[in-house]
């Protein structure tokens, strides 16, 4: 008799112990399955994608590929283990009214978090701070508007349009975070002035024209932007 007619013919209690034996066989590959094609969508999941929405710091004006803010900045999250991805969403001579009329269509539906650095380029031309203030406002709107978390650097106000105007203009950015409960850097340039307080190596941070960090200046914004930023990602779901 084959191994089949004896299996056929076999008394129902040992038949029925066989197929539980089989079905169970079937259900441990089907889990293990099951386990190995939602590994790599489980590692997809914890990558993240951070939109840095800016002007021509952001954008990486004057300086060698893989030396501007973006490439700097993702090389220190990724060494402090984050698993990020930047979009660079920098234009160069961007100012607050550019950034708005194109972050609709910034925010693609892989965006997990923006970091929006505007206004130095309403400052150099003496734009009123109450417009800057109205389009990072609609900027901001349209970020929280899609339940994302945001970052919000401020720049650097120099004196040059009055007291007036400076602390109007220094005001915009702390209002804003607080109204979006944004994560806040109030000075995104800070710690070049910092560094700058020797005049020996002002040339070291700066470029050339004496307004762009070089990439050793990027290199200290980043050091501090960096902690700022693992906060940002911490609130993405």
């Amino acid at each position: 008799m084959s191994i089949l007619s004896k299996f056929l013919f076999l008394p129902p209690h040992k038949t029925r112990g066989l197929q539980s034996f089989a079905l169970h066989k079937r259900g441990i590959r089907a889990g293990f399955a099951l386990l190995l094609a939602l590994a790599p969508l489980q590692g997809h999941a914890a990558e993240k994608t951070l939109l840095a929405f800016g002007d021509s710091l952001t954008q990486g004006y004057g300086l060698p590929d893989g030396q501007g803010l973006v490439p700097q900045l993702q090389a220190w999250l990724n060494a402090h283990g984050a698993d990020v991805t930047i979009i660079n969403g920098g234009v160069s001579g961007d100012t607050t009214a550019g950034g708005r009329a194109r972050i609709d269509w910034s925010l693609t539906p892989d965006v997990d978090a923006v970091m929006v650095a505007l206004g130095g380029n309403d400052i150099l031309r003496g734009l009123a701070p109450a417009q800057a203030k109205a389009n990072l406002d609609a900027i901001l709107k349209a970020v929280t508007d899609k339940d994302l978390p945001v970052l919000l650097a401020g720049v650097p106000v120099p004196g040059n349009y009055g007291t007036s105007y400076q602390t109007e203009f220094r005001a915009i950015y702390p209002d804003l975070a607080a109204e979006y409960d944004a994560v806040l850097v109030p000075d995104l340039l800070a710690p070049l002035a910092a560094a700058q307080q020797d005049d020996t190596k002002r040339a070291d941070y700066l470029q050339p024209d004496g307004l762009h960090p070089s990439a050793k200046g990027v290199a200290l914004v980043v050091e501090a932007l960096g902690p700022q930023v693992l906060d940002l990602l911490d609130q993405v779901e």
